[in-house]
């Protein structure tokens, strides 16, 4: 059986369907890297919301899908970008998200850690600031999650200088009762990160990260850049103090950086793990022999999708996250918090699709190819 796919030119194209997933299987803990996959929220396709209301969220459905990544012994990263944080999923979402998958790691043995953030205010001063992520950073330590200190909206419209990044950081730090991951995002993944760290000049911006680093490295566990700049990574990387890891963020090119080079390597928290869990977990599996070119062998092939997912506007990523859970059978339903599922285009879906079904990633071909097809006859596509 083909199915017939649209491409950017409106044009339908022949697809051959995958018959037999690849059925990664299960194994031992990781050894040689810590794995996060940033996890996706599935929202409720009943109730009556419009993109401006608070998001409901399918709880039952949004746990199983952290069951499945615990599963195959990836670490959850919750309530991060990828969770829609800022983007359809509010603060007292979050707060109900990060408590409720809390208790599932709790309880199934689990590795979490959970982004802290302002998102309660929309914009305020440095001591409001200050007052929103403690608030925060309370709840995920009561939680009993790994604290992960996301980039700031707020704070990039309150702060004038360096120095106030490294006012406000430093005082979290002191407080943390444990160490935590500092995250770095990109402007790609937000606009309204533009400067952040007091800079547009990337080299500045990275002085001022590594000087907050450098006062507290006690309190860092690591750092999470998500900047797609492979060479800033790894300049980045060989400057961190000694104990402090690298997880990299970077979404077009975390197969080389996380196999490293002779001076080291990164850890991983990637939203692309989420569509590719039990891929990477078997590659991560592979690379704890010593086997880096099986490693790359297994994860190098997924870069083309995960570069289609993470194509401008990057912060639409998600959409793709999302379809891609539904076709694989993790969710019921097309539907995302805030509407977004409208965000990507079909011809980019359909690519997507066909991505996904090629590395083997659905596992069931035939569900995946049935509800491919559904889609594309609710967008009038007919063969």
């Amino acid at each position: 059986m083909t199915i017939e796919l649209p491409d950017a030119r409106g044009r339908l194209r022949t697809y051959e369907p995958r018959t037999e997933p690849l059925a990664p299987a299960t194994g031992a803990p990781f050894t040689s890297r810590t794995v996060f996959s940033a996890a996706h929220v599935v929202a409720d396709p009943y109730a009556d919301t419009t993109p401006d209301s608070p998001a409901a969220v399918d709880w039952d459905a949004t746990l199983a899908f952290r069951r499945h990544l615990w599963s195959h012994g990836l670490g959850v990263a919750e309530a991060m970008d990828t969770a829609q944080r800022g983007m359809g999923l509010d603060w007292a979402g979050a707060a109900e998200l990060i408590r409720r998958s809390a208790a599932e790691a709790k309880a199934v043995g689990g590795r979490i850690a959970c982004g802290v953030g302002t998102d309660q205010i929309a914009s305020g001063t440095l001591a409001e600031v200050r007052a929103a992520y403690e608030e925060q950073l309370a709840l995920v330590e009561e939680s009993g999650a790994q604290a992960i200190l996301m980039a700031s909206r707020a704070l990039a419209s309150a702060a004038k200088s360096p120095d106030d990044y490294l006012e406000v950081y430093g005082h979290l730090l002191r407080q943390a009762a444990e160490p935590v991951i500092l995250h770095w995002l990109g402007p790609m993944f937000d606009p309204a990160l533009e400067g952040y760290w007091g800079s547009s000049d990337l080299d500045a911006a990275t002085d001022t990260f590594l000087e907050v680093i450098a006062a507290h490295p006690d309190k860092i566990d690591g750092i999470k850049v998500s900047l797609l700049d492979a060479g800033r990574e790894v300049a980045l990387r060989r400057r961190l103090p000694q104990g402090v890891r690298c997880y990299t963020g970077d979404d077009f090119h975390y197969p080389e950086l996380i196999a490293g080079d002779e001076q080291g390597f990164s850890h991983a928290l990637l939203g692309i793990f989420d569509p590719l869990g039990p891929l990477a977990a078997e590659a991560v599996r592979v690379l704890d022999t010593g086997n880096t070119d099986g490693f790359r062998a297994l994860l190098d092939p997924t870069v083309e999708l995960s570069r289609h997912l993470f194509q401008a506007p990057t912060r639409f990523y998600k959409t793709g996250v999302v379809f891609l859970a539904w076709l694989a059978g993790h969710q019921s339903h097309f539907a995302m918090v805030g509407g977004l599922q409208s965000a990507r285009s079909l011809p980019h879906l359909a690519r997507a699709y066909e991505l996904a079904d090629g590395l083997g990633l659905f596992p069931d071909p035939k569900l995946a190819e049935d509800r491919m097809r559904t889609l594309l006859h609710l967008y009038g596509v007919t063969p």
